[in-house]
């Protein structure tokens, strides 16, 4: 079965047309979005990598021009090594906003000093989801790589948090895809699980929403993402412009009753992002509201 949206297909299911989208997702209606909220378990956010040029509080205005109030905090938003006043003032600013940040990720994990860090930062900070990458170096990775998931998982006992493993595509492994990250954590604590990030995921070969309706018990969070194609050489596009069939994505969230965040990561046009983010959010809403009995 091709999971690939068609052009008639694609035009039928957004009838709205991607410029009525964008001016949508530009200047959202509050009683729509706060319909759109109560029939979907999930929320609509942002991964926070997407503004990675740009200052917290010039990336918060631009969420709030899109209506868009979660957000997933990259340390270059928040170090790391924030202290109280900072993480205060941090939330504070998003306040300001309306914007709650939801957890803190992906991060980088080499070692267990950093795996240390990442949950101590995670608590200050005072959310319960880390997205992570736990991985060593390149020689012996296998035998590291689930010595140091042992470790995760003692802090993810100590701490109650979910720890969400970010598929990364065939540019990361071990962790291309959620099937291939299930192998890991299979057997590990279920607070274990997945950012799925379905871009990466058919870049790796593995279509995203076979792997969201397989492993979905394990899935914390989802980077929503699109890509040009199924292999290395994809790139990201606006939504609703690349190969991965949305509303199907959209039906099959709804049919696994997935209630994590769905956060746009958009890697492309990085010192511009916000004509492409605008027309993926809303493109991602009008999917919402076409595919809604």
């Amino acid at each position: 079965m091709s999971h690939t949206l068609t052009r008639r297909e694609f035009v039928g299911a957004t009838a709205l047309g991607t410029a009525a989208l964008t001016a949508r997702a530009l200047a959202a209606d509050p009683p729509a979005a706060a319909g759109r909220a109560a029939a979907d378990r999930f929320q609509v956010g942002m991964a926070g990598y997407t503004f990675r040029k740009f200052s917290l509080e010039d990336t918060l205005n631009m969420l709030q021009r899109i209506d868009v109030k979660y957000l997933c905090i990259k340390d270059f938003h928040l170090p790391l090594s924030a202290n109280a006043a900072e993480i205060t003032a941090f939330h504070e600013l998003c306040a300001k906003y309306g914007i709650t940040g939801y957890g803190v990720g992906p991060i980088y994990m080499g070692d267990e000093a950093a795996v240390d860090q990442a949950f101590e930062y995670a608590r200050r900070v005072g959310v319960k989801l880390i997205v992570g990458v736990p991985f060593e170096t390149q020689d012996k990775r296998k035998v590291e790589s689930a010595r140091l998931l042992k470790y995760v998982e003692g802090k993810v006992r100590e701490y109650d948090m979910r720890y969400a493993i970010h598929n990364h595509g065939p540019d990361n492994l071990p962790y291309a895809t959620a099937e291939a990250t299930m192998k890991w954590i299979a057997e590990l604590d279920p607070r274990i699980g997945i950012c799925l990030d379905i871009g990466h995921n058919l870049r790796a070969g593995v279509h995203p929403i076979e792997d969201l309706r397989r492993h979905h018990a394990r899935i914390y969070d989802l980077h929503l993402k699109n890509v040009t194609a199924a292999d290395k050489s994809g790139r990201t596009v606006e939504l609703g412009r690349g190969l991965i069939n949305i509303p199907e994505l959209v039906r099959t969230l709804r049919d696994v009753g997935y209630s994590g965040v769905c956060s746009l990561e958009f890697e492309k046009d990085e010192n511009d992002p916000l004509p492409g983010v605008a027309e993926s959010i809303g493109y991602f809403r009008g999917v919402l509201d076409a595919t809604r009995a």
